[in-house]
């Protein structure tokens, strides 16, 4: 930024957008889990359902958060952002892999401090190529959707190509630290120790990516560029450097869930990313273009539903997300909380 000026208020044009809630969403995620409850009937098998329900949605959100942000300011379909989830995932296998006595120690911290420096390894590696991504292939097609899906698409397959060379086209098996191995009893359910630990990573970015958008200047700009770029560069801020460090933003936290996610399954492949890929898009359908609570609820919705419906009918989880996409977006075309008018 080359200046100080403040942002007047007027640069949303619509400040309600923000300051008020629509608590209708809001209430989607309990009703779903209570109306599970009858179907499921054995309570503790709820609890564990939802518990791990509530994990992998908290997981897909951290991989969506950033492809929000990036379209939400930037308007990239970035087909691409599949790489760099598997590029996270085989970071923390070679990270992870060099501290075999921190993983396999009983020690809490120990285990703990392995996951973070992986995880920072991931945010970086994925942050450095996704600025080298923005520049040297998304920005040559702003402003052009169809253009953006086919070399964005074509970047995710060259990605995978290259992992392939780098750590192999074989599966590798990512294995969780020795204290987040097992369950934890309540009563009668069992709760994975690993997807508690999911949730709590889970709503630490969520406030995080809240506070950022919300309380600070940064966020105030960002949200003010969604609305109206050209008033922002009028006022003396370079939006172009908005918009990489945004992008580079997303593609660390698309490494970070790349972690999360391979830690979840215990193994890693190169097409990992495009297989999560469908999955994301969902999920910021449902929530509404660009709206990073959308997105967290539409996250919760579909990993609640995907292990409810994998209990009572396996068959149905199968296009259980899409039945659930086409459901919001009947009810609100444009996704749970609306942001953009694109």
């Amino acid at each position: 930024m080359e200046q100080a000026t403040t942002l007047p208020a007027a640069a949303s044009p619509n400040p309600r957008l923000y300051t008020q809630i629509d608590w209708a969403p809001l209430a989607l995620v309990p009703a779903l889990a209570f109306a599970a409850l009858p179907l499921i009937g054995s309570s503790s098998t709820w609890i564990t359902l939802t518990a791990a329900g509530l994990a992998m949605g908290m997981i897909i959100f951290i991989i969506a958060s950033g492809l929000t942000l990036i379209f939400g300011l930037m308007d990239v379909l970035n087909f691409g952002h599949g790489v760099f989830i598997a590029l996270g995932a085989f970071m923390a296998v070679t990270v992870l892999g060099t501290m075999p006595g921190w993983m396999g120690s009983g020690n809490l911290l120990l285990n703990l401090a392995a996951i973070g420096v992986a995880m920072l390894g991931a945010m970086v590696t994925a942050g450095a190529i996704g600025l080298f991504f923005e520049r040297v292939i998304v920005r040559r097609v702003y402003g052009q959707h169809l253009k953006q899906i086919l070399i964005t698409m074509g970047g995710m397959v060259v990605g995978e190509e290259l992992i392939k060379v780098f750590w192999g086209p074989q599966q590798i098996a990512l294995n969780l630290p020795a204290s987040l191995r097992g369950a934890i009893l309540f009563g009668d359910s069992a709760i994975e120790k690993y997807r508690l630990f999911a949730v709590v990573v889970g709503l630490a970015v969520f406030t995080a990516m809240m506070i950022v958008l919300n309380r600070t200047k940064l966020g105030l700009l960002i949200r003010a560029g969604v609305q109206d770029r050209e008033m922002v560069e009028s006022l003396g801020y370079r939006i172009r450097r908005l918009f990489v460090g945004v992008f580079v933003a997303g593609s660390a936290l698309a490494g970070l869930g790349g972690v999360m996610w391979g830690l979840y399954q215990q193994s890693v492949i190169p097409q990992m990313g495009a297989h999560v890929n469908v999955l994301i898009f969902i999920v910021i359908i449902i929530g509404g273009l660009g709206s990073t609570g959308g997105c967290f609820l539409g996250a919760l919705l579909v990993g609640l539903l995907a292990n409810y419906t994998g209990f009572l009918a396996p068959k149905v989880a199968l296009f259980s997300n899409i039945l659930l996409m086409v459901a919001i977006l009947l009810w609100r075309p444009q996704g749970l909380y609306q942001v953009t008018n694109r």
